[in-house]
């Protein structure tokens, strides 16, 4: 760790079961897991949850640094997507049982997207 800014995304084998484990650890972020699900590129202002804004960029921010998902800056904005394929080889199986049990349980129910898109 030491002065190493950690700026970018982890390479498959920099992923830990355990950072992935411990960044779905919130339903916050097991809820934006789900959003992102469906393997579409979402602008951050698209993503719903009941939290400040700041909190929310903070729950993407543990997504993105454990290997869940990645960001894409276009100017001033933020996209975001699952990196599905990645955890599929990483870790075979275990999007799908989390998904499935966050379904069941409704785990991040309050995470969704914005009914409109905000223009100013």
């Amino acid at each position: 760790m030491g002065s190493m800014r950690r700026t970018g995304h982890p390479e498959l084998e920099e992923m830990t079961l355990t950072g992935v484990m411990a960044a779905l650890g919130d339903p916050i972020r097991v809820g934006l897991v789900r959003v992102l699900a469906d393997g579409a590129e979402r602008g951050w202002g698209e993503l719903r949850a009941p939290v400040a804004k700041s909190t929310l960029s903070h729950h993407l921010r543990i997504l993105r640094d454990a290997g869940l998902t990645r960001t894409r800056k276009e100017g001033t904005r933020c996209y975001v997507t699952l990196r599905r394929e990645d955890l599929q080889e990483r870790f075979p199986g275990l999007l799908p049982a989390v998904l499935a049990a966050a379904d069941v349980e409704d785990v991040g129910r309050h995470v969704g997207l914005a009914t409109t898109s905000p223009t100013s």
